[in-house]
């Protein structure tokens, strides 16, 4: 396998897995717990050895390699789900030549690094402190990003921050993309490579999870 085409599949896996995430927080769907700590932790992790190293491993990318398998390949494809992610792609861009937001993001994310130390990574303390860097830095650009669920859900503090927290992983996804050399182009024109390339790391993904999982047949 490519190793570039490699690491931009799993950079895409990640921004498709926190896009997910977003839409079951807003819906009051049942969100997945170890991809939802996965993407979280991968906004700390901002000095990995390796692209695969964001993550983990591909074990914690199942979800994410999922709905890309859908996104690229389907017939019925997520158009608020595409939404979300080309508009993190392009915010991005914006984001990349501000060197103050990007100090500010720095700032913010060693604080709730502190946090996380001190308590569990999915504490509201700590859901609450990303938040806020999300909140004042990426969604002071324009456009924002609008996501729709259950007005009930969106109502709810704790769950407004889950919400901006995972779309900040989001967008340490993007950023990830843009260092492995993918664009919005390449999205279209590499769109049948990265469907290979993400079918062959779901089914690593799938035998990792199944053997961390451990387990025996009846």
């Amino acid at each position: 396998m490519n190793p570039v085409l490699r690491h931009r599949t799993i950079a895409l896996a990640g921004l498709f897995q926190a896009a997910r995430l977003v839409q079951q927080t807003a819906t009051g769907a049942d969100r997945e717990e170890a991809a939802t700590t996965a993407s979280l932790k991968s906004i700390f992790n901002t000095d990995p050895e390796s692209v695969a190293a964001v993550y983990g491993d591909c074990g914690n990318l199942v979800t994410g390699l999922e709905i890309l398998a859908t996104q690229l390949g389907g017939r019925r494809r997520d158009l608020e789900l595409t939404r979300h992610v080309l508009l993190l792609l392009h915010l991005e861009r914006k984001l990349k030549s501000n060197a103050a937001l990007l100090e500010q993001i720095r700032a913010g994310i060693d604080a709730a690094r502190e946090q996380a130390d001190m308590s569990d990574l999915l504490h509201p303390a700590v859901i609450a402190a990303l938040a806020g860097v999300y909140r004042n830095t990426i969604s002071t650009l324009q456009p924002r990003i609008m996501v729709h669920g259950e007005p009930g859900v969106l109502a709810d503090p704790q769950s407004k921050d889950m919400i901006r927290a995972l779309l900040l992983a989001g967008m340490r996804a993007a950023v990830l993309w843009r260092q492995c050399g993918g664009s919005i182009p390449s999205l279209l024109f590499q769109r049948r490579s990265l469907l290979e390339c993400g079918r062959k790391l779901l089914a690593e993904a799938v035998e990792t999870a199944g053997a961390r999982g451990g387990g025996a047949g009846v």
